[in-house]
């Protein structure tokens, strides 16, 4: 079998299951399976494939059909052009995360030397995107898991990014030891009845309470605390969330000032709140 028929079968198998991108999936795994980068793939495609990485990317493909993650399987997420460490203790990168990055980059350019918080690191990939991005900012990551920070360490110290980001690990803001002029807040925001239904991923990443706003709810009031008079907060949510969040912020923090941000879809992903100076 050569590499072009063994990625065409996994694809259909994957498609079969009701597996959305298949192709994409079935070849991420194979590159896995043989260790060869895409555009080594792609020469090589009427190369025959070894019966004995035959079996191991089939077997893998398995996994994956029993509802492992592909990143689970391979170790690794690709998050705004960088490779990223993951495993079973962190959530996955999901590309809508991007646009809060986006964000970030526009408002750090209103300062000289930023100080950033990523409240709810997991894998760090926002905490660690914003230090290579921002080469003169300082960038504080917590999280109330140390299993989580353990991996985002990992990814931090492949990019060598030991003295401008610094881990914390405590729950939302007891941990962060100043004031910062920008907060990202990717915090579990899945509905507690949706959360349950997701396999393989940690609940503790995902589970964000009956409407998926629990811990937005405890974070809000606490923000002018640690987050400097003028400074934003950026703050991702799903579907059908924004109108409810926007309301609790403004009975909330009736000064401060709101931006909706949608993704590529028309979803608004992004609540920007911003303090008054």
């Amino acid at each position: 079998m050569k590499y072009r028929e063994a990625w065409q079968k996994a694809a259909g198998l994957l498609q079969d299951n009701g597996l959305e991108e298949a192709r994409l999936e079935s070849e991420i795994l194979l590159r896995h399976t043989l260790g060869i980068s895409r555009v080594q793939l792609h020469l090589e495609l009427e190369r025959e494939l070894k019966p004995e990485k035959e079996t191991v990317y089939f077997e893998t493909l398995q996994h994956r059909l029993e509802g492992e993650p592909s990143a689970y399987i391979t170790g690794e997420k690709e998050f705004y052009g960088r490779t990223f460490l993951v495993d079973k203790r962190v959530l996955i990168p999901r590309p809508e995360t991007e646009h809060l990055i986006e964000k970030a980059l526009q408002i750090a350019r209103h300062y000289e030397c930023p100080y950033i918080a990523d409240i709810g690191t997991g894998s760090g990939v926002i905490a660690i995107t914003l230090a290579l991005e921002l080469k003169d900012a300082y960038v504080y990551a917590t999280d109330i898991s140390e299993d989580a920070l353990e991996v985002a360490r990992q990814n931090a110290e492949e990019y060598r990014l030991e003295k401008r980001l610094s881990f914390y690990q405590g729950d939302l803001l007891s941990s962060l030891p100043e004031m910062v002029d920008i907060l990202a807040a990717n915090l579990p925001y899945v509905p507690k009845a949706e959360a349950g239904l997701l396999n393989g991923e940690p609940r503790l990443a995902l589970d964000g309470g009956k409407d998926g706003l629990d811990l937005y709810r405890r974070l809000i009031p606490i923000l002018p605390a640690r987050l400097r008079p003028g400074g934003t907060a950026l703050l991702e949510i799903g579907i059908h969330q924004s109108e409810l969040l926007a309301k609790y912020i403004k009975d909330t923090l009736p000064q401060a000032s709101l931006e909706i941000i949608s993704d590529y879809a028309g979803i608004p992903r992004i609540v920007a709140l911003t303090l008054p100076i």
